[in-house]
């Protein structure tokens, strides 16, 4: 905020571009979420690696990205435009630097084809990639991932449409537990595959043992 003193009319006022007083500076700042640096720090942890993808000023996300632990020392960002702009052969010179998880941070102007890009890039080297997203731009992305996540709240309906869950309470702590009841599942499932299979063997040798021993016995008696 700054002020000059005008002698001018304000019929014939036009507003001089300098000489004025500077008052005082105001910066906005959008908080994060209570529990986003937790959930960050469990995915890590977790081995989940967390990228964002943001249309804000690539200084302002990589502001953001730090607060919230998903841009910390030796990993990089990157603008939308610049990625889109590679050729195959420069994208696959990135592909170990993106798989190594030094690259955390896209920064693309509510592209759709950015964030696709990126996703078809990702599944390209085998990864397992899970989206979340809440606008229209965000659908492809969305169906195109392995898991898509669509905010309930601020979601668009074309975004619920092609994600396979809805967080209701467009929380990213929410996911961070939709990831361990997953994990618990698959768990679970690996368990009782194993003990099944575990069973299932024993009985037949067990099965097979007697039927050779009973053979043999019929044979010595008769």
């Amino acid at each position: 905020m700054a002020k000059r003193e005008l002698s001018s009319t304000l019929k014939n006022l036009k507003l001089p571009d300098c000489g004025y007083t500077l008052i005082v500076v105001v910066g906005i700042k959008d908080p994060l979420r209570p529990g986003v640096k937790e959930a960050v720090d469990i995915c890590l942890a977790a081995g989940i690696t967390v990228r964002m993808v943001t249309g804000d000023n690539i200084n302002t996300a990589r502001v953001i990205a730090k607060e919230c632990g998903i841009l910390t020392e030796g990993r990089l960002a990157i603008k939308g435009p610049v990625f889109r702009a590679k050729s195959d052969a420069e994208k696959r010179e990135l592909a170990p630097r993106i798989q190594e998880n030094r690259w955390l941070v896209l920064q693309d102007k509510s592209s759709p084809t950015g964030k696709l890009k990126l996703v078809e890039h990702l599944r390209g080297l085998s990864e397992v990639v899970a989206v979340t997203g809440d606008g229209t731009n965000d659908a492809l992305a969305l169906h195109e991932s392995d898991i898509g996540f669509a905010m309930g709240i601020a979601g668009t309906e074309v975004a619920k449409e092609q994600a396979n869950v809805i967080v209701l309470d467009d929380d990213f702590a929410t996911i961070v537990k939709v990831a361990k009841w997953g994990r618990a599942v698959y768990i679970n499932i690996q368990k009782f595959v194993q003990f099944q299979l575990t069973v299932n063997i024993v009985a037949l040798m067990i099965n097979s043992v007697s039927a050779c021993i009973t053979g043999l016995f019929n044979r010595l008696l008769y």
